[in-house]
């Protein structure tokens, strides 16, 4: 909607900034030439004000000294995330990204021929969002009658109801990347779990 329009700070962002006004947090910027006019010879003090903006919301904080974001339980603050970097990024088996009162998302990294492992979920319902990497999604009403089987890759958004036995086997030949939501949600806030083994031990215990 901004490219649309001529007036001064308008163009001139879009010629300083390209066409993407977003940071990986969903935040605008720079806040300034949306209130300010553009005049060549004030770039130099946007700049300064930009930095000031970025201090103001302390983008650090999300943000590793190599530009990655840092992975880590936001919830139950307010939060914005580029999600398809952040699912790229993540190298854990599980990470919880945010973890609410009614929600949970989680970031998921499957190695290449294994799988999530056959579950089941009695009391809330997930969605799976694929970001990188292809499998084989098995569903069905008990773990011997897994009847509803689909091929999934990049792209593909996945609904399992509550009660549903499922398990996504990763049969490409990098990790799947995903991010999975879970209504209400079914991990301990801040979990991390570095490896399937990790995972499945902790749910015994």
């Amino acid at each position: 909607m901004y490219n649309s329009c001529s007036c001064p700070y308008c163009v001139s962002q879009t010629m300083q900034h390209g066409s993407n006004m977003y940071n990986d947090y969903g935040l605008m910027s720079p806040y300034p030439y949306f209130t300010t006019p553009y005049h060549p010879q004030f770039s130099g003090q946007f700049a300064t004000q930009d930095m000031n903006y970025e201090s103001r919301f302390n983008f650090s904080q999300f943000k590793n000294d190599d530009g990655s974001i840092v992975l880590k339980d936001y919830g139950p603050k307010p939060f914005v995330v580029n999600i398809e970097k952040a699912t790229k990024q993540n190298n854990s088996y599980r990470t919880a990204l945010w973890t609410g009162n009614n929600l949970q998302l989680t970031l998921m990294s499957i190695d290449v021929g294994d799988d999530i492992g056959l579950e089941v979920h009695p009391h809330l319902d997930q969605f799976l969002r694929i970001e990188e990497g292809q499998g084989i999604m098995k569903m069905g009403n008990s773990k011997n009658n897994l009847y509803y089987q689909r091929r999934v890759k990049d792209g593909f958004a996945i609904f399992v109801p509550a009660g549903t036995w499922h398990d996504l086997i990763n049969t490409g030949s990098k990790p799947i990347k995903l991010y999975s939501i879970y209504a209400p949600p079914n991990h301990p806030r801040g979990t991390i779990q570095q490896t399937k083994a990790i995972a499945q031990a902790e749910e015994k215990d």
